[in-house]
């Protein structure tokens, strides 16, 4: 019973890190997005 409660938080730990990590790609993506809109180039 120990195991499964210890695999159920470590896969809510995976499941936030990799929404996190998706979110702040999304922000950088639309960042990027606007920036470009407005004329900056790199």
């Amino acid at each position: 019973m120990a195991a499964s409660t210890w695999l159920r938080r470590l896969g809510w730990l995976v499941l936030i890190w990799l929404a996190s990590v998706a979110a702040l790609g999304v922000a950088a993506w639309a960042l990027r997005m606007i920036m470009q809109s407005v004329g900056f180039r790199s």
